[in-house]
């Protein structure tokens, strides 16, 4: 998501792992806050220009949603580079480049906490702990973070459908969950709970499996996406909504996990002229930083306390709709106005 705020960040650091050879980079965008967390994202990129847009846009996005959240936390995001001639790692050289990473970390003295991410897990975590102790989601800690992102997302979905549909009851709504990892396979799975009709994508083919299981209809990506559907939840990566897919959609609302699912921001302003609502991605996928934000907490982790601050996300997603409502402006602007307030110290 490009903001309007200039590209600025309080410090980038690019390393080549002295073990493995690859780059590890970690992006601090504020600390205003508190210290920048975010988490490791192990993906492959055609070069090293690609790969640190990726780390500093994704770190600004992440400032944004601890503001809106309320968190005592900045904003900051860790790449590992895998290259295209090697996309997936030995054992050997996972460790390898994970203890790199990790070293990454440290150098940044606390300025920054890591998390799993996309391409990362809690495995992976604890083996980024043995060269730094800035890691958060560990089995010792609050764990996995993504079941509390699917959490709060469910709740996001649920406080749209009210302001669409006057309800947030998703029995019978017609709902496209797109991309059914650790955290859209737990979502549909609480909407289908819920009793919503499903229709399901994902380019892994076995995830067919679980569509069988949830009695939902297959389908590939952009057939979901495009769907006849009361609302679509994206919740693979980010870009989704671009200019060729937003003319084609057939849904009265958006709201998922994905990050960065505009591929520009003025496709807000033509998604809702088509009287599409459009939940802002950073306020829905905010459960997984809030339930990491309970570990860190005096008191240590308490999962109650988690699952109570996680369901407040359908309650900050009220207020930025009541207030674009208000000021005739879009839910983005709304939530960037929110942030910045936050930021601020408002």
């Amino acid at each position: 998501m490009d903001y309007p705020e200039p590209l600025a960040h309080e410090s980038l650091l690019v390393r080549r792992g002295r073990r493995s050879g690859l780059f590890t980079m970690v992006a601090v965008h504020s600390t205003a806050r508190g210290p920048a967390l975010g988490g490791c994202r192990m993906w492959t990129y055609d070069d090293a220009r690609a790969a640190v847009r990726d780390v500093l846009r994704l770190s600004r996005a992440m400032t944004f949603k601890a503001a809106v959240a309320g968190l005592p936390l900045g904003g900051g995001k860790g790449v590992i580079m895998l290259r295209p001639d090697e996309p997936t790692l030995s054992p050997e050289r996972r460790r390898a480049v994970l203890e790199d990473f990790g070293d990454t970390v440290d150098a940044l003295g606390g300025d920054y906490l890591t998390a799993e991410d996309v391409g990362t897990g809690e495995p992976d975590m604890e083996v980024i702990s043995s060269r730094t102790k800035f890691v958060t989601g560990l089995a010792s800690g609050s764990g996995d973070p993504s079941p509390w992102t699917a959490i709060g997302c469910e709740v996001a979905v649920r406080a749209t459908l009210e302001r669409v549909f006057g309800s947030e009851d998703v029995s019978g709504r017609r709902i496209a969950v797109i991309g059914l990892g650790s955290v859209g396979g737990r979502l549909a799975e609480m909407l289908h709970e819920g009793g919503a009709e499903l229709v399901v994508a994902d380019v892994d083919q076995s995830k067919r499996e679980l569509a069988q299981r949830l009695d939902a209809q297959w389908a590939d990506p952009l057939s979901a996406l495009t769907a006849d559907v009361d609302l679509i939840a994206p919740c693979a990566l980010g870009g989704v909504l671009n200019d060729d897919t937003v003319p084609a959609l057939r849904c009265k609302a958006i709201a998922g996990a994905a990050n960065n699912q505009l591929a520009d921001d003025s496709l807000e302003a033509q998604i809702a002229a088509r009287g599409i609502l459009w939940a802002p991605d950073f306020v829905c996928n905010a459960g997984g930083i809030i339930n990491i934000c309970v570990e860190l907490e005096p008191e240590g982790y308490d999962s109650a306390r988690a699952d109570h601050n996680v369901r407040v996300v359908g309650d900050t997603l009220r207020t930025i709709f009541d207030s674009a409502a208000a000021s005739n402006t879009t839910p983005l602007a709304a939530a960037l106005e929110l942030g910045r307030e936050r930021l601020q110290g408002g």
